[in-house]
């Protein structure tokens, strides 16, 4: 690994020309302050006054396989030099392997890839595949969820992210998703809230109208929301639901997917197959911008002689591809689903229930191979939030205090609302994800000052 190295007059003049010129996401321009970052290497950044960080979020869960993987460096490197771009009307080497081998991995007949140049924009294409195949107006989703900040995509998304762009009549219907922690259904167990979960989603189907309604879109496991695994049968319930009224079910696995939960899908781990499914992140880890929906054989087959309208300048991009392929197979050969899913099961998991035993501020962990969530409240019994939802200002001061403590110790941490999510690269060693959780041990501290 490239040792840290201070160089503060460069760094000052990377944040200079940021602070000039860069107009960033989900963010008031004029109150951020944006740390420039002078490299990374597998699950480690630095900046230019020489701090090295163990990156928790994976930058946005995307590096599953960590930063600059030398394989797939090498990919982009090789496949620049032979083709750097092409139309996407033609059919090139990368591109097509790459779909081959998506193909094989996504679970039964998802064989057919449009490439999008990332997830919003699978999500996008997935619901207008839906409509177009259906003839049908509306698409359901879950509060609680996030699948991107396009059009459509943005009305899809269950948390505060959609209210500023919420056009009101853009045919999306929300519905509660289960989760046992917070459940509102007055659940006791997982199987009534399983139930009642299927209860309410199938009520609102009947009230909205079974034939007006085309989709209905779940994040597998939610990522930004909050990794809630949903329930024990109850993505089966929503698949059976689906068939009986004749709706097209897609899972978004943009975060969940390629390994994130110790499985190339996270529907393998729940035994069910969907009509449409959209990835992004983890294909190719993010390292040149790639998305797609894995489309199925009926769904494809509305297509063969009928136009679709849709397409993008960039799509199946052949360094993007390339990337891809090269992060397939770097996955393969070093075994990082199976790491992943090991991670899961003897460290992390067990470490993040560990810490929720010693602090008052965990109220509940949860997740599944390299993708867990850590909840923190100001009290235990009541499950009251550490911070209001969708807090902002002081009210969200005791979860900016406790980022600045795990920024401080050199932990980069995930945090949403009152959440920190333990989402390192699936490849991290266990000596690495130890040494976060350690200070991450140590950061729960200043959270524990606000609890009751």
């Amino acid at each position: 690994m490239t040792p840290p190295f201070a160089d503060p007059e460069t760094g000052a003049a990377v944040k200079a020309a940021d602070r000039a010129h860069v107009f960033h996401s989900w963010s008031a321009q004029g109150l951020i302050d944006p740390l420039p970052v002078a490299g990374a290497e597998g699950a480690y950044f630095w900046d230019y006054d020489g701090n090295r960080y163990l990156d928790f979020t994976s930058g946005l869960v995307f590096t599953n396989i960590g930063y600059q993987h030398p394989v797939v460096v090498a990919a982009i490197q090789e496949q620049a030099a032979k083709l750097v771009t092409f139309a996407p009307a033609f059919a090139l080497e990368a591109r097509s392997e790459a779909a081959r081998l998506i193909a094989e991995r996504t679970p039964g007949d998802l064989d057919k890839i449009f490439f999008t140049n990332g997830g919003a924009e699978a999500v996008e294409n997935a619901v207008r595949l839906a409509r177009l195949h259906t003839g049908r107006p509306k698409v359901l989703s879950a509060y609680r969820s996030y699948h991107g900040a396009t059009s459509a995509a943005i009305n899809l998304t269950g948390d505060p992210r959609r209210w500023p762009s919420d056009s009101g009549s853009a045919g999306v219907v929300h519905f509660w998703a289960p989760f046992l922690y917070r459940s509102p259904f007055h659940s006791e167990t997982e199987e009534q809230e399983r139930d009642r979960a299927l209860q309410h989603l199938e009520d609102t189907i009947v009230f909205e109208g079974p034939q007006t309604v085309a989709a209905i879109v779940l994040e597998t496991v939610p990522g930004t929301a909050g990794i809630m695994v949903p329930p024990p049968g109850y993505l089966a319930g929503v698949r059976e639901i689906c068939d009986r009224y004749g709706i097209v079910f897609v899972l978004d696995e943009v975060m969940a997917g390629f390994g994130r939960t110790g499985s190339w899908f996270a529907a393998e781990r729940f035994d069910v197959i969907p009509d449409l499914l959209t990835f992004a992140k983890g294909v190719n880890s993010g390292y040149v911008p790639l998305g797609g929906v894995a489309i199925s054989e009926e769904i494809a087959a509305t297509f063969a002689t009928r136009p679709y309208p849709g397409g993008l300048t960039y799509s199946g991009h052949p360094l993007a591809c390339a990337a891809a392929v090269a992060t397939i197979r770097v996955m393969e050969d070093e075994g990082v689903v199976e790491h992943a899913a090991a991670l899961g099961e003897k460290v992390i998991g067990p470490g993040v229930r560990e810490l929720a035993e010693r602090h008052p501020s965990v109220g509940e962990v949860r997740g599944l191979g390299a993708f867990w969530a850590v909840e923190l409240v100001r009290d235990r019994e009541t499950r009251e939030p550490l911070v209001p939802y969708n807090a902002a200002g002081e009210a969200n001061a005791p979860m900016a205090a406790f980022a600045a403590a795990c920024k401080k110790s050199g932990l980069w941490p995930f945090v949403n609302m009152n959440r920190t999510h333990v989402v390192p690269a699936c490849n991290i060693t266990e000596a690495e994800a130890k040494e976060g959780l350690a200070l991450l041990d140590a950061a729960l501290a200043v959270a524990d000052e606000h609890t009751r």
